[in-house]
């Protein structure tokens, strides 16, 4: 019998038993993507909210889904239900928080009531293969993945997304949406983003969100790369001025250089002719790099804002839900190990816990010198100018400016419910009372985040009303905001 399963699997992975996604991704027409950045992602008013949601399977789908829960009840009023979610200009997400990311950004806050029902409590693991006692789901792991695109995302696609694409994103919402996920041979976070398809000279707006947040959710080994094919030459690419600057420039960062180098070989279909994509949280897990990478390619003090907007606005808040749980000590206690699947596991939380951090400091300090060149730039304009931006000079402070980061994290929790909570599974499908523990996690951290209450205290529009009642210390004057969390 050993021999004959031995020799059954052999023959599997000899005829290339692992799973291969092909290439959905459809040719570029003329001018395909131009519709995709022609929208006003910052608005009009005073403040401009940005969310990334990290990894973490259902767990951080759900623990992001609290966040937005407890943002809006909180802030919410007779002329605005939705409260401060009306403000939120951008959201980010990574594998398991990339699904409520793109239907949040699809549907607003109009889409959250019913997603609990519709997919958190949903095995979303129903198309899957999942049995490790199953030889050929082993051998197809080992191969290089065990599902392909028509599992999971196949699931998202008939539970939330129903066909919708980019193009829908675009002509039904203002909230400019990130999905990420790793470009596995360029080493890079890979963003679905209009720039990311002109160098594939492919066209984003037909291209669908279940597979991109399939492709930002592929664990290695669980699932098998989603494929993006280059088409070098078939398009009228024009490369960005900042990627040219960044080829000669010796100030620019290592992310924007590796952006830019990506974008490269995918524009030249050499010696990349295959984009391979795995799990975001790879290279990483919070989707902060975007953000960074877009300031520090920047070519002006403004940018990505309008002028108007940049005189207008006066309040920024990004927050990022961190659904990581707490380490794993378990097999540092023995002199053995660790060994097989738990060495491999140890080794991709490392790597990914590591490229978040990097990832979050780098945002950080972007954020950082972007409000510094905000004031710079607003306390330089002529009186002039701020009245045709602004419509009237009257109450004007160039110096009224203030930004917000933080992480509202598990950590942020009592005790006791963070054991509760480290204790849920990075799966896609959960029972029904872990995905309420994770929601409710969500909500009591978000309550009491000191930079989101901070961001509350200092604005006229929600009364200067803290989520946490007053509770804990006031940073409304806070520029810098404390470090992330392991």
């Amino acid at each position: 019998m050993f021999r004959f399963v031995s020799g059954a699997l052999l023959s599997c992975a000899l005829a290339a038993c692992a799973v291969v996604n092909a290439p959905q991704n459809a040719p570029l027409s003329a001018d395909a993507n131009a519709p995709l950045v022609a929208g006003d992602p910052a608005g009009d008013g005073e403040l401009w909210v940005g969310l990334a949601f990290s990894g973490g399977g259902t767990r951080a789908s759900a623990f992001a889904y609290g966040m937005l829960e407890a943002m809006r009840e909180a802030t919410a009023s007779a002329s605005d239900p939705d409260g401060m979610l009306s403000d939120v200009r951008l959201v980010t997400g990574v594998s398991g928080g990339s699904v409520t990311a793109a239907w949040f950004g699809l549907n607003g806050a109009g889409g959250l009531p019913g997603f609990r029902e519709r997919y958190l409590v949903r095995n979303g693991e129903a198309y899957m293969a999942t049995s490790v006692l199953n030889p050929v789901t082993l051998v197809r792991g080992i191969s290089g993945g065990a599902n392909g695109r028509n599992t999971f995302g196949r699931f998202l696609d008939e539970t939330l997304f129903q066909g919708a694409t980019f193009g829908d994103l675009s002509r039904r919402s203002r909230i400019k949406t990130w999905i990420n996920a790793s470009d596995v041979a360029n080493q890079t976070t890979f963003l679905f983003a209009p720039e990311t398809f002109d160098a594939l000279c492919s066209d984003l707006s037909k291209y669908r969100l279940a597979d991109a947040v399939a492709a930002s959710a592929a664990y290695p080994m669980v699932f098998a790369p989603i494929t993006l094919e280059t088409r070098a030459g078939q398009c009228n690419y024009t490369e960005p001025d900042w990627l040219t600057a960044a080829r000669y420039n010796p100030e620019a960062t290592a992310a924007m250089k590796a952006h830019a180098a990506a974008l490269e070989s995918y524009a030249r279909g050499e010696p990349v002719r295959y984009v391979k994509l795995l799990d975001g949280g790879i290279t990483d897990n919070f989707g902060t790099t975007g953000l960074a990478v877009e300031r520090a390619r920047a070519q002006l003090p403004f940018a990505p804002l309008t002028p108007q907007q940049a005189v207008r606005m006066n309040r920024f808040l990004f927050l990022v839900a961190n659904a990581g749980v707490q380490k794993d000590y378990t097999w540092t206690e023995r002199l053995k190990g660790p060994g097989g699947a738990q060495l491999a596991m140890a080794i991709a939380s490392s790597a990914m816990a590591s490229a978040s951090r990097t990832g979050f400091d780098a945002m950080r300090l972007q954020l950082d010198k972007w409000q510094a060149d905000l004031v710079d730039y607003r306390c330089a304009l002529p009186a002039s100018e701020v009245r045709r931006l602004r419509g009237s000079a009257a109450g004007w402070d160039c110096r009224d400016l203030k930004f917000f980061a933080g992480e509202v994290s598990i950590r942020a929790l009592p005790p006791a419910m963070q054991k509760q909570v480290d204790a849920i599974p990075t799966r896609l499908a959960l029972p029904t009372d872990q995905v309420d523990l994770a929601i409710e996690a969500g909500r009591n951290a978000t309550r009491d985040n000191p930079e989101l209450n901070g961001f509350l205290r200092s604005t006229r529009q929600y009364g200067g009303t803290p989520l946490n009642g007053g509770a804990g210390p006031d940073i409304s004057g806070a520029r810098r905001i404390t470090p992330v969390s392991n």
